[in-house]
């Protein structure tokens, strides 16, 4: 079927342009969401005679998506679920959640379906999360599913609390096996510069001495 869109639509096009879809994706989606009309002779002459306010339109839209984006890009959002020891959610969190969190944390009212996830979060951890406010502006925010508040802080420091117990262990001496095996080497590499840094001092005094000697000499 051949479409007029009536606004930017993601991998089709822009506003005005005239596009074939299948069938079914423009009778369950483009069409009944306003974002495109049938490419009729009559539709053609409608849009051209309206394109103006729409654009107008679509461009105050944007303005506001543009001022909610400057307040949520790079926000984090916590969102308490019960889960198990292994992280495991128990049920799931989900487009409506986010979309309301969004609203009670960020005070910005965006529908369920501006919420791009592929599948619901069914873990604890941090998720990035896009959200489509506008059909040409779009922002991420983090959502961080912890089951209390003070997991929610160290996930938020970057502790990873998935897995079994002895797991988070393993992982954290691990990490702490790193941190210190970083800190030994800047250590000696600060004692090696420290080192050159004494001889070079030793090498320009000596060159000194040798230059006084052979003023005296002369």
């Amino acid at each position: 079927m051949q479409v007029i869109l009536l606004e930017r639509v993601e991998k089709l096009g822009k506003m005005g342009d005239v596009v074939t879809v299948k069938d079914g994706y423009a009778r369950n989606f483009l069409l009944p969401q306003g974002k495109a009309l049938r490419a009729t002779k009559a539709n053609l002459e409608y849009f051209e005679k309206q394109r103006e306010e729409l654009e107008r339109r679509n461009a105050e839209a944007r303005a506001v998506a543009e001022r909610h984006a400057e307040k949520m890009e790079g926000a984090k959002l916590v969102l308490i679920r019960a889960a198990g020891e292994a992280g495991q959610l128990y049920g799931s969190v989900s487009t409506r959640d986010i979309a309301n969190a969004v609203k009670d944390e960020l005070e910005v009212e965006i529908a369920r379906n501006q919420v791009i996830l592929d599948k619901p979060i069914k873990m604890i951890g941090l998720h990035d999360v896009t959200v489509r406010l506008h059909p040409e502006v779009a922002v991420t925010v983090t959502v961080n599913v912890a089951r209390t508040e003070e997991e929610a802080e160290l996930q938020a420091k970057g502790e990873i609390l998935t897995g079994s117990a002895a797991e988070r262990e393993e992982a954290r001496e691990a990490a702490e096996r790193m941190l210190a095996e970083i800190e030994a080497a800047q250590a000696e590499a600060d004692a090696e510069e420290s080192g050159e840094a004494g001889e070079d001092a030793a090498a320009g005094t000596e060159g000194g001495e040798e230059a006084s000697d052979g003023e005296t000499r002369d």
